[in-house]
């Protein structure tokens, strides 16, 4: 059986979006399975002891541009610091991801939105706009969103974003690997050590 790794993240995480490269590298390399894994944002921050960027003293407001700029330029992933539609309401794309998933197709939809978000100045929140990702990715746009709206999918947004916090997961991107959680796009070379043991 293939390794598993279940992947919960924000749609709306810049830190996602530029370990996109070096994640599918590492599960392609391990020919590992991803379960991805939406989950709620305001509903992590206020239950796991986050902070949002903009409530953040402004010394560490500056610091996560700094590094933003760093891992960008390390990972020759080019990136839009102050993107035109961030924040916005990720719920819809959440919830075609979860759809997506039931058929193991939501890893191309899941990084063409953070790509959307991050370096194309797309807003997610938009139907028409998630319609058309959903399509250059060779999905079904149409039927996705009609998935996405039912309220089973509702449903399976909210027990993913609760499984998440049990398995103590409190930001995006963290890759759970064998129970072990690796927390942040900088721990995807110890995600690689693991798989590889």
């Amino acid at each position: 059986m293939p390794q598993t790794v279940d992947y919960y993240l924000f749609l709306l995480s810049p830190w996602a979006y530029l370990g996109t490269n070096a994640f599918n590298e590492v599960v392609t390399r391990h020919h590992a399975k991803v379960n991805y894994k939406p989950i709620d944002v305001a509903q992590t921050f206020n239950k796991m002891g986050g902070v949002f960027p903009n409530k953040r003293h402004p010394s560490r407001q500056r610091f996560r541009l700094d590094e933003l700029k760093r891992w960008s330029e390390h990972r020759g992933v080019p990136i839009n610091l102050k993107p035109a539609f961030w924040p916005a309401d990720q719920s819809l794309a959440a919830k075609m991801v979860l759809a997506a998933d039931e058929n193991g197709s939501a890893g191309p939809l899941v990084d063409a939105i953070l790509a959307a978000v991050w370096h194309e100045e797309r807003n997610i929140a938009d139907m028409d706009t998630l319609r058309e990702i959903a399509n250059e990715c060779g999905l079904n746009g149409d039927e996705l969103i009609e998935r996405a709206e039912t309220e089973e999918m509702d449903k399976k947004y909210q027990a993913t974003t609760d499984e998440a916090h049990e398995r103590d997961v409190f930001g995006s991107p963290t890759y759970v690997y064998e129970g072990e959680n690796f927390w942040g796009q900088d721990r995807i070379e110890f995600l690689d050590r693991a798989l590889a043991k």
